[in-house]
């Protein structure tokens, strides 16, 4: 797994390349973990180059929406293949996570007003 870090028009935005498996969870809780720690306000994931997802990693997905909580930080996940969204439907994190077709779909969400 291979990440990179951008902001995209206020929108936080971590791309994601690779597998998300057992051998990189920690890897990538840590980077979630930091973001928690500094209370970011909208996170999006973007998956459009991940070819797999195991358990670990949806634990630890699961694991920074638990902790973006108390600061009602907001999180989706966006391009996601369709191998991979079958995975999330499978375990029905589809209804958990929101995921957007595309980035710019995430963004918009993401950084609209409360309610709106």
């Amino acid at each position: 797994m291979q990440t990179r870090e951008h902001t995209d028009q206020g929108l936080q935005v971590l791309v994601i390349e690779g597998e998300i498996d057992l051998a990189c969870s920690p890897d990538l809780r840590a980077i979630l973990h930091g973001y928690a720690k500094k209370k970011v306000p909208a996170l999006a994931l973007d998956f459009e180059a991940v070819k797999y997802v195991d358990s670990s990693g949806l634990a630890t997905l699961v694991e920074y929406v638990r902790l973006a909580q108390p600061f009602r930080g907001r999180f989706g996940l966006a391009n996601v293949n369709q191998r991979v969204r079958t995975i999330f439907e499978l375990v029905r994190l589809h209804e958990f996570f929101p995921i957007y077709p595309t980035l710019a779909e995430a963004r918009a969400a993401l950084l609209a007003p409360p309610g709106a």
